[in-house]
């Protein structure tokens, strides 16, 4: 299998579109593989990109054992087992446990004995977009270093195609993932949970998974529909966290949990109707484990708040943490590399480590860990644990639309100039500037604490702007207008999905 070059426009239903491998290469992302299915891949580019993967296992000397699974979407079962045929070719014997979510695939890794993971999945993103989420140490998926390589090997069709793969479909596996879930006690009262799904794959698991916890549950949008037709499944967008706040006050319930399309990340309305963001429920559950675990080490990434470093409660409790790159597969892999306790994403993946779990985020263990916080303080409701906190004023993550091929640029831009406004004794936002941190885009910290962030988005053509303040909620809007002006500098950033 060969690609033409250069790639050609490929048009549906022809015959070239059937006989020639699609794959765009910005598909290619920092730790994952995006593509628009059908106008950016099609099923021989699927075999390909399978083709490719099995050669670099291969190259990386690891067995070649792999598990995969799929999402709900119309078109994810096709892809995988176009994925699959590549896989087989290059002589990768196949483990396939059927619709899954993400961290299913991930302890089918430990369960089955199997060193690789491919789940196809868009995860979050509209429906339209596919996906495969790889690794081939688990718990850890690729970063930056295979996934290069992956792309080098699959465009070129420079593939080790050494026959000898095998395919087993592994029957009724969810019941294995969720009976390992479940082996430990129930909780001690009944919590009453809206568990949210978006009509993504988590509604197949998550409501029963919680009830048989010991919860008092009322789904929301539980029922699987690849149209998603009230809003995508994303405990970062406004539109999700408002439908389990209307939920959360109409049944009264005390908390409402919300999982994503692929299930492995987990956001948090409290029983009052307030939203709470990804960070700040990890700051509570942060305080609420190192009460219990001496010294407790977390990771955290770039876009969280900085109560981490500055909570009384984690200080006086020997917490440490560590602020690293924003994207599932780089706190993962720092989380592993620390032996931290958990890591906690602003974007709702969390990464419990054993004991608790396994390093890999899944939202079930990160409802588990909210449902047990709450099991831990009877007289108190998740509201009052969410005051307790040190005030600040937090953004949501806004995403403005800006292309693969111009994000890292634009950034890169954004990011010398806060620079050398830093060192010329500027202001920004009336303010002078503390630090300014590029481990991941540029976060701006000034003076009164204020603080904004600047990256690209690594599944998507799109930035990512948050900011917070611990001053007053016009200082946090005074910075999101001061970096949105750097960004109106450069014409290729677009409008925003949300914003404040």
């Amino acid at each position: 299998m060969t690609f033409p070059s250069p790639l050609p426009r490929l048009v549906s239903n022809t015959y070239a579109y059937e006989t020639t491998p699609l794959v765009k290469p910005a598909g290619f992302r920092e730790y994952d593989a995006r593509w628009l299915f059908g106008e950016e891949l099609n099923l021989m580019g699927a075999q390909a990109l399978g083709m490719g993967l099995g050669t670099l296992i291969h190259e990386l000397g690891v067995a070649p054992d792999l598990v995969t699974g799929h999402d709900f979407r119309s078109y994810s079962a096709s892809i995988k087992i176009a994925l699959v045929q590549g896989l087989m070719a290059a002589g990768v014997r196949v483990r396939d446990i059927g619709l899954a979510v993400s961290p299913m695939a991930y302890f089918a890794q430990f369960e089955l004995d199997c060193a690789c993971v491919a789940m196809v999945t868009a995860s979050h993103n509209e429906n339209g977009w596919t996906g495969v989420k790889m690794g081939c140490e688990r718990p850890m998926t690729f970063g930056p270093k295979e996934m290069s390589r992956l792309k080098e090997i699959t465009l070129a069709g420079a593939f080790d195609l050494r026959g000898g793969g095998a395919y087993e479909f592994v029957a009724n596996f969810p019941e294995r993932y969720l009976a390992s879930l479940l082996d430990r006690p129930k909780l001690s009262r009944r919590i009453k949970v809206v568990a949210a799904c978006g009509n993504g794959t988590a509604g197949a698991f998550a409501p029963r998974a919680l009830e048989a916890l010991g919860c008092e549950v009322v789904p929301l949008d539980a029922e699987l529909d690849h149209t998603f037709p009230r809003y995508n499944p994303n405990p970062e967008d406004l539109k999700m966290l408002h439908a389990m706040r209307d939920a959360v006050l109409e049944h009264g319930a005390d908390v409402a949990l919300g999982f994503d399309g692929d299930g492995d990340r987990c956001g948090v309305v409290d029983d009052e109707g307030e939203e709470i963001f990804a960070d700040k429920v990890g700051v509570m559950l942060a305080r609420d484990l190192s009460s219990i675990h001496a010294d407790a080490q977390f990771v955290v990434d770039v876009k969280s708040t900085g109560l981490y470093m500055t909570d009384p409660v984690l200080v006086a409790n020997g917490a440490r943490t560590d602020y690293w790159k924003t994207g599932h597969s780089y706190i993962k892999r720092r989380v592993n590399e620390l032996g931290a306790l958990v890591g906690f994403e602003k974007s709702g993946h969390f990464f419990f480590n054993r004991p608790i779990g396994l390093g890999y985020d899944d939202g079930l263990v990160a409802a588990f860990a909210v449902c047990d916080m709450l099991d831990r303080n009877p007289g108190k409701r998740l509201s009052d644990l969410r005051r307790a906190l040190p005030k600040t004023w937090s953004s949501p993550t806004m995403s403005p639309h800006c292309a693969d091929e111009a994000k890292y640029g634009v950034v890169a831009a954004v990011t010398s100039a806060i620079e050398a406004m830093a060192s010329g004794g500027e202001r920004l936002a009336g303010e002078g500037i503390r630090d300014v941190v590029t481990t991941n885009g540029v976060r701006v910290t000034l003076q009164d604490g204020t603080w904004g962030l600047v990256r690209a988005s690594s599944n998507k053509p799109e930035l990512v702007v948050v900011v917070e303040s611990p001053v007053s909620e016009q200082r946090m809007r005074d910075i999101f207008v001061a970096l949105d002006a750097l960004l109106r500098t450069h014409p290729e950033v677009g409008a925003y999905n949300q914003t404040i």
